[in-house]
């Protein structure tokens, strides 16, 4: 903080001047980033040096500058150094009698200015000049970041609060805005009512003072009431989204969990079913392996077949080599023959038992595909208790979703209760705080005509005294008049100030009993009547203090009526609430178990297509299957037929030669 005094001190040492010891003291040690230059009397070359300070003022967060008795000149200095500043959050002038220039340099301020939240003009007369308080009311109209702003006593007529209507319209961000003891009548009142319907983000509006009627206050209270429920349901929505997002987070997590694990599930069933069909092919290659072995056989059989058909060939032809030879070998020939046959019964005895190994293997073959055939029946017995299943759980889905909708309904019939019986307590409530405050109203409008009363008779004893002093010597003259006018500050006061002026009241109290006794060093003969004059001005301070205190009191009350009414509407909204989130929570899962069931239903679809394929194209391999195993079974058919013609040929040659051989030795021995 040394650094900016003496940066204050460089600043005017360039400009030729003095620094003053009271701003460098407060700039060497602001308390909490304050800089508290109230009641300060700041001189030109001062408010320079600030204007050009301020911009950089980086640790100040706020700025008050109350009753410094400034020039234009030096606010229009000090409002363009806060221009480009970023840090300083509230900013006091109260009590400057700000005029055109002033208010030109507000405007300017407001709308280059976006740090400052808190603005506090009272005591300025900035209503006085109708084009100053034009660019001012410019100004806000284009700032929205500004969030309070005190226009208390400034003189403010109904053309003013015409204008600053009109920017309100336009302005999104001030929420507190006080107007306490202006002159801004019914035409004000309306405007500032009509600025309401379109401006939802002022939430207090202070009217007191002003000379508006009840009706136009009540209309504005509710207007202020309505955004302020607007902005508490608007957080509470935002809330609700927040929520609601992230319970959908957490929902698409579990989602994506179950659908991870219901990946793993398929890829299982899909390792299952490569499993089976690596089985399903190991079979169909042994059934393979079975026919070629089949078809060897076969081929074996036929290599045989020509073997003896060429065997059969020689025979013939050592038969007609040998021909002239058998008559005298018929005993050689017979055994010859007997042999032949003996063969011949013995490849029967071998075509016969390879007949039955191959009709042992067709056997085996069949069996293996009734086995098919049972695990396909098995597959479709699973497919249908699947399909039962899924039966099973829509029919519980359908139970769930009635008993849901049943809930449902009681609960909107519960709500309804709910909100007729808040209705009616809201009510009770709002005629109840309309009673009170008619009867707090009373009360201030008597206490406010015993207060007239007093204040003409200290009127009349004034005028008295005035009469009296107008005697005195000439050097009294200027204290009395000072005195007087002390008078009609505390006069004035009394009615206007709060508890936030009770402070300076005190001084200008102070002041105006030095003043007094000043006058009683002057005016010796008039030591009584003043000393009566300052015990009825006390009594009436006293008594202007014990009605702040009744006023505090009553607006205690007020408050704690408020925030019980308040408290009791925020457990009726959380419990609302509550069971809102309960019904959404409710429709969510069931939403939830809708998609799931949806997408349950679409994988077993899946999966039975699927199946069906596998299933259909199985049942081709089969059928190819026994397609080969008809024609290998005709194959073998045919080669038996051929087989047994071969042997009925080789018969009734064999029978032809014998008989043949026996004519030949019966016409030999004739």
């Amino acid at each position: 903080m040394e650094q900016l005094g003496r940066e204050y001190a460089r600043l005017c040492a360039a400009a030729g001047a003095a620094p003053q010891e009271a701003v460098l003291r407060r700039l060497r040690g602001p308390e909490g980033g304050r800089l508290d230059l109230a009641a300060q009397s700041l001189s030109l070359p001062t408010c320079s040096a600030l204007g050009r300070l301020l911009p950089g003022a980086a640790p100040l967060a706020a700025l008050a500058l109350g009753d410094c008795g400034l020039s234009e000149e030096g606010v229009r200095l000090l409002l363009n150094g806060l221009c480009t500043n970023t840090t300083v959050k509230s900013l006091d002038l109260k009590g400057n009698n700000l005029r055109t220039m002033g208010a030109e340099a507000l405007g300017k301020l407001l709308r280059q200015n976006k740090s400052i939240r808190s603005l506090t003009l009272e005591w300025n007369s900035l209503g006085m000049w109708e084009e100053g308080f034009s660019f001012f009311c410019q100004g806000l109209r284009a700032n929205n970041f500004l969030q309070r702003l005190d226009l208390r006593n400034n003189q403010i007529n109904h053309q003013g609060a015409g204008e600053l209507a009109m920017a309100l319209t336009q302005n999104t961000s001030l929420q507190e805005l006080d107007l306490r003891w202006n002159n801004v009548g019914l035409l004000g009142g309306r405007a500032l009512l009509n600025c309401l319907h379109s401006n939802k983000t002022l939430k207090r509006l202070e009217l007191a003072g002003n000379n508006v009627p009840g009706d136009i206050l009540k209309a504005v209270e509710q207007a202020l009431d309505h955004n302020q429920d607007r902005e508490a349901i608007l957080s509470e929505a935002q809330n609700q989204v927040n929520i609601l997002s992230k319970e959908v987070l957490s929902l698409k997590d579990e989602k994506n969990k179950q659908f991870m694990d219901f990946v793993d599930t398929v890829d299982k069933q899909k390792e299952e079913r490569a499993r089976s069909e690596k089985m399903s092919a190991a079979r169909v290659s042994q059934l393979q392996e079975a026919l070629d072995e089949q078809y060897s056989v076969m081929n074996s059989l036929k290599t045989k077949l020509q073997m003896t058909e060429a065997a059969l060939a020689l025979s013939e032809q050592k038969v007609h080599t040998l021909g002239e030879l058998l008559s005298a070998m018929k005993q050689e020939q017979n055994s010859v023959a007997e042999c032949h046959f003996r063969e011949l019964q013995q490849q029967k005895q071998e075509g016969a038992d390879r007949e039955s190994k191959l009709l042992h293997d067709l056997s085996a073959a069949s069996e293996k595909n009734l086995l098919l055939r049972h695990q396909v029946d098995e597959l479709e017995r699973k497919c249908k208790v699947q399909q039962d299943q899924l039966f099973q759980v829509k029919q519980d889905l359908t139970n769930t979703t009635a008993e849901l909708k049943l809930r449902a309904v009681e609960a909107e019939e519960r709500l309804e209760m709910e909100k007729r019986r808040f209705k009616q307590s809201v009510e009770d409530m709002e005629s109840l705080r309309v009673k009170e405050v008619d009867r707090v109203v009373q009360q201030m409008e008597a206490s406010e005509r015993s207060m007239h009363d007093r204040i003409q008779r200290l009127e009349a004893i004034r005028i008295s005294l005035d009469e009296e002093l107008s005697q005195v010597k000439a050097a009294a003259l200027a204290e009395r008049g000072r005195a007087e006018e002390e008078l009609i500050k505390v006069r004035s006061q009394a009615r206007l100030e709060e508890q936030q002026r009770l402070e300076h009241l005190e001084e200008k109290l102070r002041l105006m009993t030095e003043s007094r006794d000043e006058a009683q060093n002057c005016c010796l003969k008039q030591k009584e009547m003043v000393a009566e004059a300052q015990a009825k001005a006390k009594q009436l301070s006293l008594y202007a203090d014990g009605l702040k205190r009744r006023l505090e009191e009553l607006q205690q009350y007020v408050d704690r009526k408020e925030e019980e009414k308040v408290t009791e509407l925020n457990k009726v909204k959380v419990e609302l609430q509550e069971q809102i989130g309960h019904l959404e929570a409710e429709r969510t899962a069931q939403d939830g178990l809708r998609e799931k069931i949806a997408a349950l239903e679409r994988q077993l679809k899946a999966l039975s297509s699927n199946h069906r394929e596998a299933l259909l194209d199985k049942e081709g391999e089969i059928s190819l299957l026994l397609e080969k195993l008809r024609m290998k079974e005709a194959e073998i058919s045919r080669m038996r037929e051929e087989e047994a013609q071969r042997a009925s040929f080789l018969q009734n040659a064999i029978m032809a030669y014998v008989q043949g051989s026996s004519l030949g030795a019966h016409s030999s021995r004739k």
